[in-house]
């Protein structure tokens, strides 16, 4: 069987390609991934997406995307692709010794924050432990919080959290930074942002009592050797993320970190039939809201074409 369109990965983007397809009786096939709902899955409150005035939990929005979907005729499997082949049409995608062939594919793998590495990372994940300021910084209004790292993300996020918290510690491991000259000098011009260099967090502390919350950073200065312990409410991991785009390498047209590249005013990858939405394709807005518009652009982009190749 060969499926008219089949959409590799889900989250926002992944599922609203799916509704736009199946809408437009596409009957789409989407392989969800390891991952169902993307990053989306692993947030607690959205309250910035459009629709929902009270806020959503992350897992519940992402079923309710799921379902919209399937309700015109998607089927979502919960597998993972491990390779495939754009050489030719129909296209070849495979789950392990499973190969699926379509005559479009949309690619919404999405992208997933770069962390520490620490245990406590994970175990304050969603209770004072973020990747996302725009995503979760109002949650700390009037709170201490720090950001970590040294680029434009780390500078953006810093800057930004000055709108809602009452303190913002910057912390980078090395004695200079690696961000544009203006974004430096916005932060290191703010009263409200103290730059903390020469220092790595070696772990995150919190209370579990009577519900999970982090209340500081165990700090280590890698010139002196230094330990100490800094109170706040919340960290924001800001050391870039990564798109999750290994498996298209050398047969999608990427940027040096691995981002989708696809045509102005498009989702059309270098690959005739082939389309790119989300944060796979994204490295400036990385929202749900303009994941999930991309999704609906890639749905149409592939239907167009889907259409000029039977006339």
């Amino acid at each position: 069987m060969v499926h008219d369109v089949l959409i590799i990965g889900s989250g926002p983007a992944g599922y609203t390609a799916a509704l736009y397809a199946a809408r437009a009786d596409l009957k789409p096939l989407v392989l969800a991934g390891s991952q169902p709902g993307g990053q989306l899955t692993i947030t607690t409150d959205v309250e910035n997406y459009p629709g929902f005035p009270d806020g959503i939990m992350g897992p519940e929005m992402m079923e309710l995307f799921r379902k919209q979907a399937e309700r015109f005729g998607a089927e979502v499997r919960y597998e993972h692709v491990s390779k495939v082949d754009f050489s030719q049409r129909p296209f070849k995608v495979w789950v392990e010794e499973t190969e699926y062939q379509a005559k479009a594919v949309i690619v919404s793998t999405g992208a997933s924050a770069k962390w520490l590495g620490l245990e406590s990372e994970v175990t304050f994940g969603g209770h004072g432990v973020s990747a996302c300021a725009t995503c979760d910084g109002f949650f700390f209004r009037g709170k201490v919080v720090a950001v970590v790292g040294g680029g434009d993300t780390a500078m953006e996020e810093a800057h930004y959290l000055t709108k809602h918290a009452s303190k913002v510690y910057l912390i980078h491991r090395r004695d200079e930074f690696r961000a544009s000259k203006i974004m430096q000098e916005r932060v290191l011009a703010h009263e409200k942002i103290e730059v903390i260099y020469n220092t790595v967090i070696e772990e995150i502390v919190g209370d579990y009592e009577p519900f999970k919350k982090t209340t500081g950073l165990k700090l280590k200065n890698i010139v002196t050797g230094d330990q100490s312990l800094l109170p706040l409410d919340g960290v924001f991991i800001a050391i870039g993320h990564k798109p999750n785009s290994d498996l298209f390498k050398g047969v999608l047209s990427m940027d040096d970190v691995g981002y989708m590249k696809v045509n102005a005013g498009s989702t059309a990858t270098n690959i005739p039939g082939v389309f790119a939405a989300g944060d796979v394709a994204d490295s400036v807005y990385r929202q749900a809201v303009t994941a999930a518009g991309s999704g609906c652009m890639a749905a149409i982009d592939a239907e167009r074409w889907l259409t000029e190749q039977d006339h």
